[in-house]
């Protein structure tokens, strides 16, 4: 069984399904809403548990009900939070989501600004018997610490860059790095995500991917641009979707898969989080995952 590490924000998600997104200052109904727990690499965490791997999390919470709660979901999904802190006098992050009749998302979030940066307390050496790391781009001194193990160790180093990072060079800090589309804009200000990525390995010597959501995933094969579509279905909600696929995109690089596997194994998993409305709550477990592979080879 491969284990992943992730590193990042965790939340609580207070997400809304409404008809529309509002436009004015007024009152609106929800047809439904969920309470879960959300965040980049939790999410992605989450992920790895659900498809059968060995997950643990490293996360940054206040010491407060909301990041107990947070934490007490991830150990009930098979999470080792183990090396997690919370911090006294400090709130845990938290979000409201509205997520539309197209399965589009909106996000408020507040996460405390004086949660510390530093990452002098966590570990000094890869824990044994973990094959990847995958970072986030909501503390970057973390994800930076901890792809500086995994490379000392040769173990696999992933960021999900879902916004363009405060430092560029985390992008090659790291032997995996796949941005969204909104990132590589921001980064090489390219709207084509293959134009994008193609401006992105002139820069770096890493294995690189930019996620577009229904457009598919284009990535690097040495000198070549590889392009993924994306599985067709019916988007419910978006939200958690990306998370999802770096979770199982890290796993299934752990496992031994090579990235074009990996790829299509993590837009399957992303594609079946996006036909459930709830965030986090949607994700599918590994047999669902090899029924939809099957049933869409």
């Amino acid at each position: 069984m491969a284990s992943v590490l992730s590193i990042g924000i965790s939340t609580l998600d207070y997400v809304f399904q409404v008809d529309a997104m509002p436009m004015r200052a007024e009152k609106y109904r929800s047809r439904q809403m969920a309470a879960v727990g959300g965040g980049i690499a939790a999410n992605a965490s989450v992920a790895v548990a659900r498809q059968g791997g060995r997950s643990h999390l490293i996360t940054r919470l206040g010491d407060d009900a909301v990041g107990r709660s947070i934490l007490d979901e991830l150990q009930r999904e098979g999470v080792d939070v183990r090396l997690s802190r919370q911090f006294p006098g400090h709130r845990s992050p938290l979000s409201c989501i509205l997520v539309d009749r197209d399965g589009e998302r909106m996000i408020i979030s507040y996460s405390d600004p004086d949660l510390p940066e530093t990452a002098e307390w966590l570990p000094q050496r890869l824990p044994a018997g973990i094959n990847a790391v995958l970072g986030d781009t909501r503390w970057e001194a973390g994800a930076r610490h901890m792809f500086a193990l995994a490379r000392e160790a040769s173990a696999i180093a992933v960021l999900d860059a879902d916004r363009k990072p405060q430092d560029d060079a985390l992008l090659g800090a790291c032997s995996h790095a796949a941005l969204s589309a909104q990132a590589c804009l921001e980064i090489t200000g390219e709207h084509d995500a293959a134009a994008g990525l193609a401006a992105l390995r002139r820069r770096y010597g890493n294995w690189l991917a930019v996620t577009d959501g229904a457009r598919g995933v284009f990535w690097t094969d040495g000198g070549t641009i590889r392009h993924t579509p994306a599985f067709l279905v019916d988007a419910v909600d978006t939200l958690g979707a990306g998370d999802a696929w770096h979770g199982a995109f890290a796993l299934g690089l752990a496992e031994g898969m090579d990235e074009a596997r990996a790829v299509s194994y993590a837009s399957a998993v992303a594609a079946l989080k996006c036909t459930r409305f709830g965030g986090r709550s949607g994700i599918p477990d590994r047999a669902e995952v090899e029924t939809f592979l099957k049933e869409n080879a």
